[in-house]
């Protein structure tokens, strides 16, 4: 989330949930560094967790004020921000489970499924394009952001002293020509624009060359008697993919007939009740879309495609013995449905997992993708046998040239640009690519790191806490992930080691060694 102040008024842009490794997802137990009594407003520029995920916590922390946001962010929060609850309690209880054995007493949850659903009572809608004033002083206007269904670029205009200036969130913008959405909305002008960097070194495959990969890989796999399995995040990926498939049955050759004879189903009770809001909210579609509309044919259906909603259905999928596409979230194979699909899949050399979608650092998915060989689910151990496959062209994400064109569109540029959103390595290359396209000089600011900006520049806060006093613990856990990556390599060595011929006096000094680091590792618990 970003915290911005005035004289008048205190917001926040999104306040959504850390992703990926344990050291990122640790920071969402951290209280906020602010007062959320304080903060008056939220504007959401969409409804995907890793900018909504905290609302249910910041009000549970005492926030009592407005949540601004599209009508279809409004609705799609409805549904989302309740699931995650209910992800965290059955989270916790796991967790809650394993303590109870060592004699701990048990943790809360970040916030529960009650908590998510009382905090939607503080959501107000807005349109794209219409204009509201905050108070006398500040004023927001929502823009389209073609990333996902009532995505928005956020325009903040404040005055103080007299002077205004312009502040441009660009929230996380679309690729272009994204299957029913419109492109992001071009904007003319800011003072200081805060952009994100997902793709900000990398490119995307062309849009007729991604359709027919797909395509391939499904046939392929199909050919070969495998199931396709599709992670895929239950809001935007899932409804364009299904689009996409729905548009290629007009090309109904000989490809497309093997496609089109194999079921697909979409097993996400959330991603199910998403598509619902999809064809509730005409006004956010592209005009191919609208023309589908138009003409009486429903884009987000065609023949073969199934629902399931009851674990049942679910469970059911995985016995059967034909192949089938299945698309299931979450699309980052953190939670839900996809990793039951996982585990009785990964280890099918016939079958494929097909990723459609940013993998972020630390996940599961990301895992797979970088060629990990062996994950574990439901703690039980799974060999990586399956086909891995990624396909970026599907990205909801502009990649360093559509966030380049979108810039350059300003008619009056930047005075600075904020580069945020993205891992290191892309936020640096694209903060060089920007200063050398338009010769404007770019910030990355540190996490907890507090700038004071107006219409004349910016000064950096001298009361910026450094991070490493703010988030300590995290230390510690990049310790522990380090030393579980050190055991596990050591462990494999000595299997190996084990092996080969070795003396029983060896194997008992062995022995002796890993006791006393069992003893060891109990100490620390102590």
């Amino acid at each position: 989330c970003y915290l911005v102040e005035t004289k008048s008024c205190k917001f926040l842009i999104d306040c959504g949930m850390f992703q990926g490794r344990s050291k990122e997802t640790a920071l969402n137990e951290e209280p906020f560094p602010f007062n959320p009594s304080e903060v008056e407003y939220i504007l959401l520029t969409h409804a995907h967790i890793d900018h909504s995920g905290r609302i249910p916590k910041i009000y549970k922390d005492g926030f009592t004020g407005q949540v601004i946001a599209t009508k279809a962010t409004v609705e799609l929060c409805g549904i989302m921000l309740p699931d995650s609850g209910h992800i965290q309690e059955m989270e916790y209880e796991w967790i809650n489970r394993k303590r109870l054995r060592a004699g701990k007493p048990p943790v809360q949850p970040l916030y529960t499924y009650q908590d998510a659903l009382d905090c939607l009572k503080l959501f107000k809608s807005t349109n794209y394009g219409e204009s509201i004033r905050l108070n006398d002083e500040v004023r927001v206007r929502f823009n389209d952001a073609g990333h996902i269904l009532g995505s928005a670029i956020i325009e903040i205009w404040i005055t103080e002293n007299g002077e205004e200036t312009k502040l441009v969130f660009s929230g996380d913008l679309g690729n272009s020509d994204i299957p029913i959405l419109r492109d992001a909305s071009i904007i003319e002008s800011a003072d200081y624009l805060i952009i994100e960097s997902t793709y900000g070194n990398r490119l995307h495959e062309q849009n007729h060359n991604k359709v027919d990969r797909f395509v391939d890989i499904i046939n392929q796999t199909i050919e070969g008697g495998g199931n396709v399995i599709i992670p895929s995040f239950a809001v935007g990926r899932t409804q364009e993919i299904i689009y996409d498939l729905h548009k290629q049955k007009e090309r109904y050759d000989q490809k497309l007939k093997k496609l089109f004879s194999v079921p697909v189903f979409v097993d996400s009770p959330l991603a199910i009740s998403a598509t619902e809001i999809f064809r509730k909210n005409l006004e956010c579609y592209d005009e191919e879309a609208r023309r589908y509309i138009e003409n009486g044919d429903n884009p987000l259906d065609f023949p073969g495609l199934q629902f399931t909603r009851s674990a049942e259905e679910s469970r059911s999928l995985n016995e059967r013995t034909d192949s089938v596409i299945i698309i299931s979230a979450s699309g980052m194979c953190e939670a839900g449905r996809i990793k039951h699909h996982l585990k009785h899949n990964l280890w099918r050399r016939e079958s494929t997992i097909l990723f459609v979608g940013y993998q972020a650092v630390g996940t599961l998915g990301r895992r797979l993708v970088d060629g990990e060989k062996k994950v574990k689910l439901f703690g039980e151990e799974i060999s990586v046998n399956a086909r891995i496959e990624m396909i970026d062209g599907f990205s909801g994400h502009a990649d360093r040239n559509g966030l380049v064109r979108w810039i350059s569109r300003f008619n009056r540029k930047p005075k600075r640009i904020f580069i945020v959103h993205g891992e290191e390595d892309q936020m640096t290359e694209f903060s060089d690519l920007i200063k050398k396209e338009f010769s404007i000089e770019t910030i990355i600011p540190s996490r907890g790191e507090s700038l004071q900006i107006n219409a004349a520049g910016i000064i950096e806060s001298p009361d910026r806490i450094p991070a490493s006093l703010v988030f300590k613990r995290l230390a510690v856990i990049e310790q522990l992930e380090t030393l579980k990556e050190e055991f596990d390599e050591l462990s494999e060595l000595l299997k190996l080691d084990l092996k080969s011929d070795k003396t029983d006096f060896e194997v008992d000094e062995l022995m002796a060694k890993l006791k006393k680091l069992e003893r060891s590792m109990v100490d620390i618990l102590r």
